[in-house]
């Protein structure tokens, strides 16, 4: 893998990290489907002034456009309010670490839809990654005697889910070489904000009532997360995904939970545990055969 589409996958796994720390919080506070829906429309107005401004919003067509809105509306959407509900139930770094298993979801998917090889240099990387996931289990399992069922079932369908929005994301950008990673963004999150526009429909989600009744603090605290944690994370996402091996790139996903679980340790102000560490070094090992 190249170095820039690393260090763009990294950036962007660290800011959705940051980002999940806000989300966790407000998700406690106010709901995860308030939470996704608040961060999709803020991603969404981000992404509509960046192209206005810069002269490069444009219609890319039905065959173009409808893919995307359904790869929005399927990850960004279902996908992110699972995801965030079991934020809500395990904890932001302890469901990040259940994307240890999507390289083997990307890695079949880069093999039969795009031709991608899976060589031993990369095998080896993820090996080390997925074993990050696994010293986390360790411990969640060493800490509270069991694994959490229901927050398990909310991330793995989460993560299905989102892995199928990449993968529909990447088949676009292979069929048309121009797209800029801004305006699929666009696309993408115009389909998550179809999502919740069908949700509220059944069940208020009371967006902006919900926002006025926080405290100034709060939020600055949403927008931030919200700016940071999705509109900065998917731009770096999807650069890096326009050309990137996908079992690499989601194999590098696992990142995303030793930076929130670092994160976490400096928002409670706790010292890091030994598995923590553990983990960071098998990191270590992996990144270092993707670069070298």
């Amino acid at each position: 893998m190249e170095t820039k589409t690393l260090l763009l996958a990294l950036g962007a796994n660290f800011f959705f990290a940051f980002g999940s720390q806000f989300f966790t919080y407000f998700s406690r506070k106010l709901g995860s489907v308030w939470m996704n829906a608040f961060k999709a429309s803020i991603a969404f107005i981000c992404f509509t002034t960046w192209l206005v401004v810069n002269s490069q919003m444009r219609w890319i067509g039905v065959e173009m456009s409808y893919p995307l809105i359904i790869s929005g509306f399927i990850g960004l959407g279902v996908g992110d309010v699972l995801l965030l509900l079991s934020f809500k139930e395990m904890g932001a770094g302890k469901t990040l670490m259940l994307f240890a298993f999507q390289p083997i979801i990307m890695g079949l998917a880069g093999y039969f839809l795009f031709d991608q090889q899976l060589d031993s240099e990369r095998l080896w990387a993820i090996i080390f990654f997925v074993l990050c996931l696994v010293i986390f289990s360790i411990e969640s399992f060493k800490d509270h005697g069991h694994w959490g069922t229901r927050g398990l079932i909310f991330a793995v369908l989460g993560i299905l889910l989102d892995a199928t929005g990449v993968i529909v994301t990447r088949y676009m950008f292979d069929g048309d070489q121009s797209l800029s990673p801004l305006l699929v963004n666009f696309y993408r999150t115009f389909g998550a904000l179809v999502f919740f526009g069908l949700y509220q429909f059944f069940k208020p989600i009371h967006l902006v009532q919900k926002f006025k009744s926080l405290s100034t603090a709060d939020r600055s605290g949403a927008i931030l997360g919200a700016f940071l944690g999705t509109f900065v994370s998917l731009s770096l996402f999807l650069a890096a995904l326009q050309y990137a091996h996908l079992a690499s790139l989601s194999g590098i996903a696992i990142t995303g939970a030793i930076f929130s679980s670092i994160l976490e340790c400096l928002w409670q102000r706790k010292r890091p545990s030994k598995y923590l560490l553990l983990a960071f070094l098998f990191f270590l090992f992996g990144m270092w055969i993707l670069l070298f």
